[in-house]
Order: C-alpha cells, then sequence, then structure tokens
C-alpha cells in the first residue's frame, strides 16, 4: 500500500547548503532511476485505454532525507510515495507538464551515461506524443505502444495479446566514453555502492584477518561504464559473476582504499545512508594504516563498527 507523503504545498524547505549537484542527481539516477510509460485498460475512455508516464527514484526507507533534497532539487514537483511491502520510498513525477519542462531539459543538459539513457530517450518521444495529444489517437497509441516495447522490461503479456500487430522501435545504442563529472561518480555510488568490511579467521599471530572493500555493481550491459569508473579511480578490478548477468567494480587493497578511494569520496562526498557506511570504512582503514588491526585492542574496536555496518545498521 502506498501513501502520499510529500507534495510540492507541504514541502519542507531545506537550506542551500543542501543543494544537490546536477552531476550527482544524474549518477542517482543513473543507479536507481526509472523512465516509464504505463498502459492500462480503461474502457471510460474513447480509445479504452489510459496512457500514465512517469519519472521515479526509489530508495529504501532509511534515505528519506536523500529523497526530500531531490525533490527540492527539482522545484518541489512530483510526490514521494512509501511502499510498506518494500519498506522503501518513492520520488515520482507524473505530470507531462513537469515532465516536460523540468525532468527532461535537466537529463539533456547532464546527460545519463548508462545503458539507462537509451530508456531516457525513448521516454521522452512518448512524452512527446502525448502532449501533443497522439495517445488519444488509434495510430498515436499504436505508436506509444511500440516505444514501450523498447523500453525497460518491454510489454507485459497483457499488451503483448492486445497489440499483437506492434513492431519494437529500434533502441537507441549508448556508447558511453567519458565520465564528464566526478559528481556523477558520487551519485552513482549512493545509489549502487557498498562499503564493508570482513574479519575472517587466519593463521597469524591474532588468528583473525581484516579485510575492507569498496564495490559498485551494474547489470553486465553496462560492463564498459564499469571499466570507465575503474580507470576513473586508477585502482580495482571488474569482476564477472559466474552467472555472467552482472558486473561489479572491486578494490580490495587498503593502500588502494587510504590514498584513493578515501580522498575522493571525501572531496566528492555520499549522499544518504551510505554516507554511514563510508565513514566507518574510513574508521577501519585508518586503525588497519596505523596497524592496530593486529591487535586485540584493535580489532574488537574494527568488530564494533562493522557491527553497525549496511543492513546491520540501525
Amino acid at each position: 500500500m502506498k501513501n502520499n507523503l510529500l507534495t510540492k504545498s507541504n514541502l519542507p524547505t531545506i537550506s542551500g547548503n543542501n543543494t544537490l549537484n546536477p552531476f550527482f542527481v544524474t549518477g542517482l539516477t543513473d543507479a536507481e532511476g526509472c523512465f516509464t510509460a504505463s498502459i492500462y485498460k480503461a474502457l471510460k475512455l474513447k480509445m479504452g485505454w489510459r496512457v500514465i508516464t512517469s519519472f521515479k527514484i526509489a530508495l529504501h526507507q532509511r534515505d528519506l532525507a536523500l529523497l526530500k533534497q531531490l525533490q527540492v532539487f527539482f522545484g518541489g514537483i512530483g510526490t514521494i510515495t512509501f511502499d510498506k511491502a518494500t519498506n522503501s520510498y518513492s520520488f515520482r513525477v507524473t505530470s507531462l507538464s513537469d515532465l516536460k519542462n523540468i525532468i527532461i531539459p535537466h537529463f539533456k543538459n547532464y546527460p545519463l551515461i548508462s545503458q539507462k539513457a537509451a530508456d531516457f530517450l525513448l521516454f521522452e518521444q512518448i512524452v512527446e506524443l502525448m502532449l501533443a495529444g497522439e495517445h488519444l489517437t488509434k495510430d498515436g497509441l499504436n505508436k506509444i505502444v511500440a516505444i514501450k516495447a523498447s523500453m525497460n522490461l518491454g510489454l507485459s503479456d497483457v499488451l503483448k495479446a492486445e497489440f499483437s500487430h506492434i513492431v519494437p522501435v529500434n533502441r537507441p545504442i549508448i556508447e558511453t566514453t567519458e565520465i564528464a563529472d566526478p559528481n556523477w561518480i558520487s551519485g552513482f555510488t549512493s545509489g549502487e555502492g557498498n562499503f564493508d568490511a570482513m574479519i575472517r579467521k587466519y593463521p597469524n599471530k591474532i588468528g583473525f584477518r581484516v579485510s575492507v572493500r569498496f564495490r559498485i555493481g551494474q547489470h553486465i550491459r553496462d560492463h564498459n561504464l564499469m571499466l570507465l569508473i575503474k580507470n576513473w579511480f586508477g585502482v580495482g578490478i571488474v569482476e564477472i559473476p559466474s552467472n555472467k548477468a552482472s558486473c561489479n567494480v572491486v578494490v580490495t587493497k587498503i593502500s588502494d582504499i587510504s590514498h584513493k578511494i578515501i580522498p575522493f569520496f571525501n572531496q566528492y562526498p555520499i549522499i544518504g545512508i551510505k554516507s554511514l557506511d563510508f565513514i566507518d570504512l574510513s574508521k577501519i582503514a585508518n586503525l588497519m594504516d596505523k596497524g592496530s588491526h593486529l591487535t586485540v585492542e584493535g580489532l574488537n574496536e574494527i568488530r564494533k563498527i562493522r557491527a553497525g555496518m549496511n543492513s546491520s545498521r540501525k
């Protein structure tokens, strides 16, 4: 069950110091955003179908503050709703006027660079068709269905049966060659990144080994983008799990964490709940740099920090 939480009329004021960088917003969207066109049966309408376009970013309920900042960034448009089933909040914009005048211009000025950019380009076409009233005609509706067929997960079984004559349009090919701004990385990491530490039994003086890890995961279709992120940092590897459905940028060397990853995110901060994991990772890395992880006292301190990270954080 979803309940409306925030609209422009009751949006809280957030100080200018909390203004999000536009590249950060695009990076976060590349990680967690979604551009959709939903098509439902609506027998009371002339065409018998209703089309709703939507821009959405969904985050865990602990990141409500970040979604509020996002709504402020876009001028207070849209709504924020809670989904009890997933313990998540969603910032959503469905107004055609707001999509046309605010959302689409942002992503044209600060372009998406993941394969999600293809969905955005197709989404823009549908918005333009709807603004022209094309969704109220048979030919226009068919055009929209053909575009939707190449977006996200494609058509539902119901739409495939009802529009079996439709030929999907060609999906745009996205070939990203560079990351234009470091704030994009901080935004993307705020959505898809992970900072963690591991303690395993090991045949050394104290019987345990401490390791730290920075990781960003993405669908395998964005393998090239993961290579660009790795090259930006100049450390780590891009690994592909055995299922070959995803790929990850992984950095585990303590010197790389201390001298590359931590300084970068100190300069271009993580925003949201993951910033706390980054802070904890920094504390553990600092203890390791001093050799404290090789003592019982230091190991116990690291255990305490690790016990409150990621899914264990209250």
